[in-house]
């Protein structure tokens, strides 16, 4: 054996195909890697349904809505507590005024009664009847300004509740569209699943190990046809030297993209 290597009985070398073109001690017939074609065909509408899925505008909207909901919500708590401070604050000023009333009420009646009879305690009597009226004034002043905000209040919190409810219902509506067209997606998937395992069942445990480890590697395809001598993987036309390396080897030798790596499937459109 020379340096150029043996030579065949007829004189002429045997053709090796490069490293680059050949997966190391693998074999395969080549129904089994056109098949292997209808796995990667069936992966990418998985990816493309996952894909879908994922993208559902549903997602977004509700997204979106649930951040308003959220903000209502906050200020519909903010609102109803106001509302609820307010009913308070004003139960303790109309209690304010009933105090200062029912004063001027006993004080009047002992004016009345003609029970004082001192100038001075008179004088006294009637100075502080004059400041329980302005006093009484001041507090049922403040139980109308109490009064106002609590009104207001609850109408802010009449309109909140209202638009709380609308958005909800919104929210209600995105959250089953989605979930049809989820549940919808999702019958596509077991469908597709169930197909491409049947498929992959009737394929070498070799080669379909070695279609895994590529899909995995090279963004989910990990086989390529061979159409028109150009790879459908990395889209690159095969030069007139790989075209004939292909062209001579056996048709159950899996051969590799030298590019892009992933398994180059030859059919009948691959043009040799």
């Amino acid at each position: 054996m020379g340096p150029a290597g043996p030579r065949l009985e007829d004189g002429h070398r045997p053709l090796v195909l490069p490293p680059f073109l050949r997966s190391p001690q693998l074999n395969a017939d080549p129904a089994d890697q056109i098949r292997l074609l209808d796995v990667q065909a069936l992966d990418l509408r998985l990816q493309q349904i996952a894909h879908r899925r994922d993208s559902l505008p549903e997602h977004a909207e509700i997204e979106s809505l649930t951040k308003d909901l959220t903000q209502l919500r906050d200020l519909l708590v903010a609102s109803q507590t106001e509302e609820s401070d307010t009913a308070r604050e004003q139960t303790k000023a109309e209690q304010d005024v009933d105090q200062v009333r029912q004063r001027a009420v006993r004080d009047q009646q002992r004016l009345d009664s003609g029970a004082v009879t001192s100038p001075k305690d008179l004088e006294s009597l009637q100075r502080e009847i004059v400041s329980l009226a302005k006093r009484q004034g001041d507090l049922e002043d403040v139980v109308l300004e109490v009064m106002e905000r609590r009104e207001a209040a609850q109408e802010r919190a009449t309109e909140l509740t209202g638009r709380v409810s609308s958005v909800q219902a919104k929210t209600d509506d995105a959250v089953a569209r989605r979930d049809a067209a989820t549940e919808k997606l999702g019958g596509e998937e077991s469908t597709a699943t169930k197909e491409r395992e049947t498929v992959s069942g009737t394929i070498p445990a070799d080669l379909l190990k070695l279609y895994e480890k590529l899909r995995v590697q090279q963004g989910g395809v990990g086989a390529a046809r061979l159409y028109q001598r150009r790879c459908e993987g990395c889209r690159l036309e095969l030069n007139i030297t790989e075209v004939n390396e292909v062209k001579a080897a056996s048709p159950s030798t899996v051969l590799r993209c030298e590019n892009c790596r992933r398994i180059l499937v030859r059919t009948a459109e691959s043009g040799l």
